[in-house]
């Protein structure tokens, strides 16, 4: 319990320092060297898509693997293994980062330069940002952090709480393999089948969770859990992913706004169905308002994992 507190303050204070080797890289490294051997061996769509499912077995078991190993090695020294566990799980958290890396984009909308805005916004976003107008670059922005709050800090939360951080790495494995494969356009549809349905599973309790913390931090942002779970509920299928409405539907409405719509990725134009209603119309401010309700997302699921603890013993 403690293990997992000081990670999270790690990462409120901390995040991910550039200069940081994080684990993350490595496995990205991982996966682009595997999936530039897949493509050299496979001549087939079907060997590349069961080539995809290669990489998840590969990933997931080195992910899991290599914390799991360095924990068990250094059990009975308990100052270096409890060290050793929060900056692990410590790793695995993003909410600073995501904090940082969404509100550059604001702060340059705030001081009225569009292209910079659409810069910082590409780094942390798959669509294409060079056209954006400035709702356009709000709500990718808006929805980008809404659907890490799952991915980036309740997901990889979750499973540390469940299976400390090997569990944890695993997801992040997971995940990482998702966001670098799992597109749905012709480059890949095959290679990346596998990573893509196995992030689909990995996320579904998570984001459902997500979205119901999101709902109950609505206060923080001015609005209502009821009408906030009322859009959630309401709009929790569109969206071809069948877990990233959740939080996207919740934040759309605990802030009264509408999101969702047409994205251009890798030159094709894909067509969304939008989530919420359009009570308020997108504002810089939204981007703020909702880095709010991560955090806050994150803090109830703290507290409601200290008193299942303390009420229950682990």
């Amino acid at each position: 319990m403690i293990d997992i507190a000081l990670a999270v303050a790690l990462d409120w204070i901390i995040g991910d320092p550039y200069w940081f080797p994080h684990p993350v890289i490595y496995m990205g490294k991982l996966i682009g060297l595997l999936e530039k051997a897949g493509r050299k061996i496979c001549k087939k769509n079907i060997h590349l898509r069961l080539f995809g499912g290669f990489i998840v077995l590969i990933t997931c078991s080195i992910s899991f693997t290599i914390p799991f190993t360095l924990l068990h090695l250094t059990k009975g020294f308990p100052l270096v293994y409890h060290s050793l566990n929060v900056l692990l799980l410590w790793t695995t958290l993003a909410a600073k980062s995501l904090h940082k890396e969404g509100i550059k984009v604001y702060h340059s909308l705030v001081n009225g330069d569009l292209e910079d805005a659409r810069l910082k916004l590409s780094y942390i976003v798959g669509r294409e940002t060079v056209n954006l107008k400035e709702e356009e670059i709000i709500r990718a922005d808006v929805e980008t952090i809404a659907e890490n709050s799952s991915d980036g800090v309740i997901a990889p939360l979750l499973f540390a709480m469940i299976g400390g951080a090997p569990l944890a790495f695993l997801y992040k494995a997971v995940n990482t393999m998702d966001s670098m494969l799992g597109y749905l356009n012709e480059r890949y549809r095959y290679i990346g089948f596998f990573p893509a349905k196995v992030d689909d599973v990995f996320n579904f309790i998570p984001a459902r969770i997500t979205g119901l913390l999101i709902c109950a931090a609505s206060p923080m942002v001015g609005g209502n859990i009821l009408d906030s779970f009322k859009i959630m509920f309401r709009d929790r299928r569109n969206h071809k992913s069948p877990n990233c409405a959740y939080p996207e539907a919740a934040a759309a409405g605990a802030l009264g706004i509408q999101i969702g719509g047409a994205n251009t990725y890798f030159g094709e134009i894909v067509y969304k169905p939008t989530i919420g209603d359009m009570k308020n119309k997108l504002n810089n401010r939204h981007i703020v308002d909702t880095i709010k309700l991560m955090y806050g997302s994150e803090i109830i699921l703290t507290i409601i994992y200290f008193l299942m603890v303390m009420l229950y013993g682990r």
